[in-house]
């Protein structure tokens, strides 16, 4: 299977409302690849978070709501 992120945990960390800021760890293991690092009410406010993350080597994604 490798490194790939499951579908399922992809659902998981998509929130009913709102945005997620999940991160994502290349190394980890399948099904725990994601984390979350915040939840948002307003799409900019999660994108604001998301520009001001220090760390170059970070992957990050936004889930918004289903």
């Amino acid at each position: 299977m490798g490194n790939e992120i499951l579908e399922k945990e992809k659902q998981a960390l998509t929130p009913e409302s709102g945005f997620n800021l999940v991160g994502i760890d290349p190394f980890g293991s399948a099904g725990n690849m994601l984390y979350l690092i915040e939840h948002f009410d307003k799409y900019q406010d999660a994108l604001n978070a998301k520009k001001e993350r220090d760390n170059p080597d970070e992957y990050l994604i936004l889930y918004p709501g289903s």
